[in-house]
C-alpha cells in the first residue's frame, strides 16, 4: 500500500470505542482497514481513501481464517514501517450464571473475544514482519475483578490479558528497540468505563442475571461515563507513545496519571 507511513487496523470500528478511535486514527492521517459485520458509511464520507473496510462476523473463526490466507491484510500493510492493530470487537453475553448461559452464545463470545483477537495478532505481526507493530487489545476491568453474572465477559477478557503477557516474552524489549525500529509490542489496556452501546446492553440486562446493574445505572445517572472520543484519544495517544509496550497490562486511567 501506498500513503501514509502509518497504517491500522481497528475490528468493530462501526460503533462505539471501534468507531472513535477509526476516526482519531484517520484525522491524524493514518489509514486504517476496520472489520466489522457492517460498514461505516459516515466514518468513509469523511475519511474517504483514509479508509478500508472488510465485512465479517468475527465470530465466524473459520470464515476470518479464510479472509486472513488471502492477501487482503498483507497488501494493505505494504510497506508501512508502522502497523497498529486495535483488538476492539467484543461481546459481553452472555450474561447470568452458568444454568442462563446458552452453549452456543458461550462459543461465540469466546469466538469473537478470544479467538478473533488472537487470530488477528498472529496475521499483523507476520504481515508485518519489517515494521514497528503494536498491537492493543481492548481490555476491560472485569479481566481482573470478578462480577457476578460475567464469568464468560470477564474470563475472555483475561485470556487477552494474559495472551498479552505471554507474546511480550516472545518478542522483549531490547535496550536498542525500546523507541524505535521493528519488532512486536503489545499491551492489553483497560479503557475505563465508556458511554457506548454495550453500556446500554449492560444497563437493560435484568438484575436477577446481573447483580450489579444499578452501579451501571449510576454511572449514567452521575454523569461518570466516559465519552468514546475521548477515551479513542487517549487509546491513540497511548498507543504511538515511545513507551508503548512497556506496560503489557495496563488501564488507559492509571496511565493518564502517571
Amino acid at each position: 500500500m501506498t500513503g501514509p507511513v502509518v497504517t491500522a487496523v481497528v475490528s468493530g470500528h462501526t460503533q462505539g470505542i471501534g468507531a472513535a478511535v477509526a476516526a482519531e486514527l484517520m484525522t491524524r492521517g493514518i489509514a486504517v482497514l476496520g472489520l466489522a459485520r457492517g460498514t461505516a458509511p459516515e466514518l468513509a464520507a469523511r475519511f474517504g481513501p483514509l479508509l478500508r473496510e472488510h465485512q465479517a462476523d468475527l465470530a465466524d473463526s473459520a470464515a476470518l481464517a479464510a479472509w486472513l490466507a488471502t492477501p487482503a491484510l498483507r497488501d494493505f500493510v505494504g510497506a508501512s514501517p508502522q502497523v497498529l492493530l486495535i483488538n476492539n470487537a467484543g461481546t459481553v453475553e452472555p450474561v447470568g450464571a452458568l444454568h442462563d448461559q446458552d452453549p452456543l452464545a458461550v462459543a461465540q463470545a469466546v469466538a469473537l473475544n478470544v479467538a478473533a483477537p488472537m487470530m488477528l495478532a498472529a496475521a499483523v505481526a507476520t504481515a508485518a514482519r519489517q515494521a514497528d507493530c503494536r498491537i492493543l487489545h481492548v481490555s476491560s476491568g472485569a479481566a481482573r475483578n470478578a462480577y457476578t453474572g460475567w464469568s464468560v465477559y470477564g474470563a475472555t477478557k483475561a485470556a487477552l490479558d494474559h495472551h498479552a503477557r505471554a507474546v511480550a516474552l516472545d518478542y522483549p524489549l531490547e535496550p536498542q528497540a525500546r523507541d524505535a525500529g521493528a519488532g512486536v509490542r503489545i499491551c492489553s489496556l483497560a479503557p475505563g468505563v465508556i458511554d457506548t452501546a454495550m453500556q446500554a446492553r449492560i444497563r437493560a440486562t435484568p438484575e436477577s442475571r446481573f447483580p450489579q446493574r444499578e452501579r451501571f445505572i449510576a454511572f449514567q445517572r452521575d454523569g461518570a461515563l466516559g465519552s468514546p472520543e475521548q477515551c479513542a484519544a487517549g487509546i491513540v495517544d497511548y498507543m504511538l507513545a515511545a513507551g508503548f509496550g512497556h506496560a503489557v497490562v495496563d488501564d488507559l486511567r492509571a496511565a493518564g496519571s502517571r
